[in-house]
């Protein structure tokens, strides 16, 4: 049987789907309880009791955190650790005291860094790299994954580390969304020259590595990097988000370091480096160890994504 923490948010919604659907007994850890199948565990940090939740568990998929927040006040950096890393290496001992098989973790390519492609960037990250979180965020995720290591080096957990990219879907929202919204609005878009490389990763094709990783023999103890195995500058997401919503794409040309010194008066650089700047995973050691591929194109990820009329 499955634990899937986190269950109620946009890729755990998707995980239970999933395993409903193939027959895949599971058990939905969230917050509070609400239905049939699901457990409620309160908040998670260095003190939850998992007991209840793992009872008769073989396999843990551990979505559940705190994710990156705008407004970073002085408080979440801490609140981060203590959810991320702590609640993390809490699972895991309760895990592997009740006699879990396997935890596989969803993790953040943040741990990778910010960006690739620079000047003094690589040009993809792979799984093999050193890790270089930047941020809070970043860095929690990174010391949530070395708990991991301590935990299964000392107890014989079983673990797998995922680190996606920006992941989309129907019922995706942030950024994506609201650049979706100005594209069927036919509004200017000023990314006409903007020639980055930027990995993205369809939710369903997401929850097939994370199963593949829970019950793959050569997945244990490794770290995977995913996408949907096709890089997109922002100007070609533009126009294959036009070409799904059956829109006509306006582009218009401006050099990226104009649309981030733009960007930085407004409060909004960060937003403009993810829409300018490189961000490419490279997922050869995912297919080669695994034989795991993508099964949804970026065309028909998007097309799904983007065919729920806008409210």
């Amino acid at each position: 049987m499955y634990l899937v923490t986190g269950a109620s948010g946009f890729i755990g919604r998707s995980l239970c789907t999933y395993l409903a659907r193939h027959g895949q007994a599971h058990r939905a850890a969230v917050r509070e309880s609400a239905g049939p199948g699901q457990i409620g565990i309160g908040g998670i940090d260095g003190r939850t009791d998992w007991a209840s939740a793992l009872r008769d568990i073989d396999v843990i998929i551990h979505l559940a955190g705190l994710a990156h927040v705008r407004d970073a006040g002085p408080s979440v950096g801490a609140d981060m650790m203590s959810i991320n890393r702590d609640g993390t290496r809490r699972l895991a001992e309760q895990a592997a005291a009740a006699g879990v098989r396997r935890l596989v973790y969803v993790s953040s390519i943040k741990v990778n860094g910010e960006s690739t492609g620079g000047r003094a960037g690589p040009e993809c990250f792979r799984s093999s790299d050193v890790p270089s979180p930047v941020g809070a965020y970043a860095a929690s995720k990174w010391a949530a994954e070395q708990a991991l290591h301590r935990v299964g080096g000392e107890a014989g957990l079983e673990y797998v580390i995922v680190r996606p990219p920006l992941v989309y879907g129907p019922g995706v929202g942030a950024n994506f969304l609201r650049l979706a919204k100005l594209i069927r609005r036919g509004l200017p878009l000023p990314f006409a020259a903007v020639e980055n490389r930027r990995s993205f990763v369809y939710v369903d094709n997401l929850v097939s590595l994370l199963v593949t990783c829970a019950e793959h023999e050569r997945a244990a103890g490794e770290t995977f990097l995913v996408s949907d195995g096709e890089d997109l500058s922002t100007r070609q997401l533009v126009l294959r988000i036009a070409e799904a919503t059956g829109t006509r794409a306006r582009l218009v040309p401006c050099p990226p370091a104009l649309l981030r010194a733009a960007a930085s008066l407004l409060g909004r650089r960060e937003d403009m480096e993810k829409l300018t700047g490189s961000l490419a995973v490279d997922i050869g050691h995912t297919r080669e160890a695994l034989g795991w591929r993508p099964l949804v194109t970026v065309d028909e990820g998007l097309r799904r994504t983007l065919s729920v009329p806008e409210t």
